[in-house]
């Protein structure tokens, strides 16, 4: 398609100095760095018979793992002199064997009315993450971090503009859901309005916090197992649970195999290898068309409708034509397979981009549904306190304050 006269601002990293390797393309870091010490072990590390074993080790019954577990899962404490099911002679030493501090608030901000939580945690080795709790008619969705830092290195996105400090634990990620229950629990949520018959807890979890969740495919696996296990886990509906991703073609077939319907969202941003290349530097390993055929894979085997992540920057790839070349490449792969979420640009401070124009939002939905596919922009929360997509970041406030928490 020609673009000649159409107005085209190229990514580039803004505020920050891209790393880039020896030839000059944008680094990517797959690998955590090596820890000097790992996060203590958690319950939530661990698979049910796994906790028999440990209890088990500490000279106690298998069963008092299954206790442990339900404190923690269905009533979200930590506080031995809350488990009076437990004797009282070595409680305290089950506990802090099992259930392990992991996160610790450093602070949190509030906004929409009190319907919206961004927290900042800290975790054993004083690397820094953030969640985001948001309530919505009938839902309360969680979105987590599954990495500290983020090794994608795509520029218009805050998070990676520290690299990738980190993997997280499965219990690190765990703890994130169980620590925001605690908190709905305590009536520090908004709430609910009039003729909302839902569950005072987490309904909804999104993977689209810090990290690229496939980059740290086993433990969070593990985490989603654990989310939805029924009898000693945290009873969430796999259905609710979506895990995103900027395009780890392995990893998506990977994940089409684990017989898990989750719902899998792809982070395209853009439908043309040539742009594509420059925002997402992943793009570069596994093209439009792979990610997509990957995709469409995913709905095959597991019938659950793909979400297509599409941030709308204005004059970078908010073109008319660049929606009708999505629609094409999405249409070639069949019909209701696929949603698209378009996501007007939520900018950082200083940046070098703005959302996409009200009118050019338009015209990119226009179009797509025209060609039948189903499209929505996408509701965004937090856009006040930092706490929407591609906002979340460390800064150096964050790390001031998080140097006076214990």
């Amino acid at each position: 398609m020609s673009t000649t006269g159409i107005r085209q601002v190229k990514p580039k990293a803004e505020g920050w100095q891209q790393r880039k390797d020896a030839e000059g393309r944008p680094l990517l870091q797959f690998a955590a760095p090596r820890r000097v010490t790992k996060p203590p072990q958690h319950l939530a590390d661990l698979t049910p018979e796994e906790r028999v074993a440990k209890a088990k080790e500490l000279g106690l019954p298998g069963f008092r793992a299954k206790q442990l577990a339900k404190h923690y899962f269905e009533h979200f404490t930590r506080d031995p002199e809350r488990m009076t099911d437990l004797p009282k002679d070595g409680r305290e030493e089950l506990v802090a064997s099992m259930l392990p501090n992991l996160l610790t608030e450093v602070r949190r901000l509030q906004t929409d009315g009190g319907d919206t939580i961004k927290f900042l945690w800290k975790l054993h080795d004083g690397a820094l993450v953030e969640s985001v709790l948001m309530r919505y008619p009938g839902r309360i969705t969680l979105c987590v971090s599954s990495q500290a830092g983020c090794g994608m290195n795509c520029p218009f996105c805050a998070t990676g503009q520290n690299g990738l400090t980190r993997n997280m634990s499965a219990a690190e990620i765990v703890d994130q859901v169980v620590r925001a229950n605690e908190v709905i629990a305590n009536g520090e949520l908004g709430g609910k309005r009039d003729g909302d018959n839902s569950a005072e807890r987490v309904s909804n979890i999104v993977f689209m916090g810090m990290g690229e969740p496939l980059a740290n495919y086993k433990r969070v696996m593990q985490a989603v197992r654990t989310m939805i296990d029924k009898q000693q886990g945290l009873g969430m509906s796999a259905r609710g649970i979506t895990v995103s991703t900027v395009g780890l073609a392995p990893a998506i077939r990977k994940l089409t195999d684990e017989d898990i319907p989750v719902t899998f969202a792809l982070s395209l941003h853009a439908p043309d290898d040539e742009l594509r290349d420059e925002m997402i530097p992943v793009n570069s390993r596994w093209k439009v068309d792979e990610v997509l055929d990957a995709a469409r894979a995913y709905f095959d085997k597991t019938g659950r409708r793909v979400s297509i992540e599409y941030a709308l920057i204005k004059d970078m790839n908010d073109h008319p034509w660049r929606a009708d070349l999505l629609a094409e490449k999405l249409n070639a792969r069949g019909r209701g397979w696929v949603h698209v979420n378009p996501i007007p640009l939520n900018p950082t401070p200083g940046s070098v981009w703005d959302a996409s124009p009200i009118a050019a939002q338009r015209e990119f939905v226009r179009r797509l549904n025209d060609a039948g596919i189903p499209t929505t922009i996408r509701d965004t929360r937090g856009k006040e306190i930092d706490g929407a997509c591609g906002q979340l970041v460390v800064t150096e406030e964050d790390e001031r304050a998080s140097a006076d928490v214990a």
